[in-house]
């Protein structure tokens, strides 16, 4: 008779909570816990790709700008220079500043990167 009431107490909830409000309970808990989990790392993503494409965005717009500017100003400070069949010369000078200056960057980032996964 004793393993009939240990079956007994087994089966019962351990709270004394009734069954229908341990239901609600555990759904209210799996509901927090989805949120917590997938919802709240979502929107941080979301967030940091977010500020990642503008940052993008702008630094391009940039990049273009200070391009323009630099042509700008190898076509109209260097008098005669560049005039006549030299007039390709600074669209070149300018696209090689660029090239370097993006390969300088890659360059950097892409080492930054690998001390970042050493650690």
């Amino acid at each position: 008779m004793p393993e009939a009431t240990d079956a007994a107490s087994a089966a019962a909830p351990p709270s004394g909570a009734p069954l229908p409000q341990l239901v609600l309970e555990l759904r209210d808990m799996v509901i927090t816990y989805v949120k917590q989990e997938t919802l709240v790392p979502l929107r941080q993503l979301g967030r940091y790709i977010g500020f990642g494409v503008a940052g993008s965005l702008l630094l391009g717009l940039g990049a273009v700008l200070l391009g323009v500017g630099a042509l700008r100003g190898l076509q109209t400070e260097t008098g005669e220079t560049f005039a006549g069949d030299w007039s390709w010369a600074p669209y070149l000078i300018v696209f090689v500043a660029l090239l370097l200056c993006g390969a300088i960057t890659w360059k950097t980032r892409s080492g930054w990167r690998r001390r970042k996964e050493a650690r």
